[in-house]
């Protein structure tokens, strides 16, 4: 009796054997084509090509995942849970900005979390180096086509330029700059004061030399008004020149209870105008000042910055608890940072220091001119536009200070700046000197979104605007002033009483007059 032999498999190929092996076993990872990309048929420059492409590309796409198929899977794992938190963050912030508009520049402003977002998109980018440089090692270039190995290469290279360098960018120029700006110009640490009258008020000063520099006067003098509320601004524009202020109480009242009228002196170089008191308060003090404001340096301030407060609140009988200084050489470069700024000239302007004598026609002396019309101005020429006065008069001057504000307030939107934002940082660090303190920071920065959607309201306290006489003014005039601050910041709200009434009596007056 003859027993048959079983019928013999078919014979399976060494790769088909292996793939089907690994698949069964489960340990043979992701397959290409036929062949796993954990272990490759090294032999094959086909399969090593394929599968150096697809661990760059995955690098690039999701760093750590070329790690978790192909390589340290602890390295994987790494890279994937801060590939996956970082998307996160991008969400949520782009949720955020969306949803709660507010939330993001309260954020920015907050120094420590600054410092926390660079520290983390720093190490994101080193991490992304790292996992780039094992994916080199991972792709075994020399088992690679020799044609394709130049190619893998830059692709793997560029993509960690994109990828780390972007981190890194936006940790070094974005962040960066941000933070240093935050800790530079807010230094006052002090808890800030509650609104006054549903307001807060911010005198705005402009020079054209540094706080404490001999015979500096303040060339623009305003004060910005704040709705606490609603975010809507009101800016009252002083003439550097308005005559004999009265001071709220403080030490300048208590020096001076009638303002500077009968005490100026021609021998230490100040006069009567408002915009003399850095000669009165520093420049003719033995102590420059210290012993009138002994509290102005620890409060980031000076005692002419004091004095130029106390008098702007007795101008308008408003309390002012901060201020705002801008220098115009500073003005100039965050004009260029923000690429320029729109405005439309009404009147030929010269260029230039002013006449040497009396009389000296303006071709003589101007370095330059604006032309009327629409310009784009750079930052020299805005400068120009805000400074000169020769061939018009003070009053023009202030109305020109106060276009360039709102244009370039309107032109600075989150676009323009993102994109300029070293620059605008590094020219805002020589721009402005501030005594807001920190803490108030992030509410500031939520009514700035919402001043955005609104015109912004001028007075000017010139004789046109205001009736008042700058060079002689009564205590009746600067009455009048206070009426008129009370009236532009609080104006009356028609009652449905008083429509209904002026209706009807439009229409009565009309049959009457038929």
């Amino acid at each position: 009796m003859s027993v048959s032999a079983p019928p013999r498999m078919p014979r399976q190929p060494a790769s088909a054997s292996a793939a089907s092996s690994g698949r069964a076993a489960g340990s043979g990872g992701v397959i290409i084509g036929n062949q796993p990309i954990r272990r490759p048929d090294t032999r094959s420059p086909q399969v090593m090509t394929r599968r150096a492409w697809w661990l760059v590309v995955l690098n690039f796409l999701i760093p750590g995942s070329a790690q978790s198929l192909a390589g340290n899977r602890r390295l994987g794992r790494i890279g994937l849970t801060a590939t996956i938190v970082m998307w996160l963050l991008v969400v949520l912030a782009v949720l955020a900005a969306l949803l709660w508009p507010g939330v993001i520049p309260v954020l920015a402003s907050n120094g420590l979390f600054l410092l926390g977002v660079q520290l983390v998109l720093l190490a994101y980018a080193v991490l992304w180096v790292v996992l780039t440089i094992d994916t080199l090692r991972l792709v075994r270039l020399v088992k690679v086509r020799p044609k394709a190995r130049p190619a893998v290469a830059a692709l793997a290279i560029l993509g960690m330029v994109i990828g780390s360098g972007g981190a890194a960018y936006a940790a070094q120029q974005l962040v960066a700059p941000a933070r240093e700006l935050m800790a530079s110009l807010f230094t006052n640490h002090t808890p800030p004061v509650p609104p006054s009258n549903g307001y807060y008020n911010f005198l705005l000063l402009g020079a054209d030399s540094g706080l404490g520099r001999e015979s500096m006067r303040f060339d623009s003098i305003s004060v910005v008004s704040v709705n606490a509320e609603t975010g809507a601004v009101h800016i009252t524009g002083i003439p550097r020149d308005l005559a004999y202020a009265p001071f709220a109480d403080g030490p300048m009242h208590d020096l001076y209870p009638d303002g500077f009228e009968g005490h100026y002196s021609e021998d230490c170089g100040w006069g009567p105008g408002i915009n003399q008191l850095m000669n009165a308060v520093e420049i003719c003090q033995d102590d420059d000042g210290a012993s009138i404001y002994p509290e102005a340096a620890a409060n980031s301030s000076t005692p002419a910055i004091e004095a130029t407060k106390d008098a702007a609140e007795g101008i308008l009988g408003i309390e002012i608890p901060y201020y705002v200084f801008v220098d115009m050489k500073g003005f100039a470069d965050i004009v260029d940072a923000l690429g320029g700024v729109d405005i439309t000239v009404q009147e030929r302007l010269p260029k230039g220091g002013g006449p040497s004598y009396e009389g000296e026609p303006a071709e003589d002396w101007a370095i330059g001119w604006i032309e009327a019309g629409p310009q784009h101005m750079d930052g020299d020429t805005a400068q120009w536009y805000a400074r000169s006065r020769y061939t018009t008069s003070d009053w023009d001057r202030m109305r020109r200070q106060r276009e360039l504000q709102q244009a370039i307030l309107a032109q600075a939107n989150p676009a323009n700046v993102l994109t300029r934002f070293q620059q605008v940082a590094a020219a805002g660090e020589d721009l402005v000197q501030t005594d807001i303190p920190s803490g108030l920071l992030p509410f500031l920065i939520d009514l700035a979104v919402k001043a955005k959607e609104q015109p912004v309201q001028t007075l000017e306290l010139t004789p046109e605007g205001a009736g008042i006489d700058t060079d002689e003014p009564t205590s009746d005039e600067y009455a009048h002033v206070r009426d008129l601050v009370q009236q532009a910041l609080y104006p009356p709200s028609p009652s449905p009483d008083s429509d209904s009434g002026s209706d009807s009596g439009s229409d009565s007056g009309s049959d009457s007059g038929e």
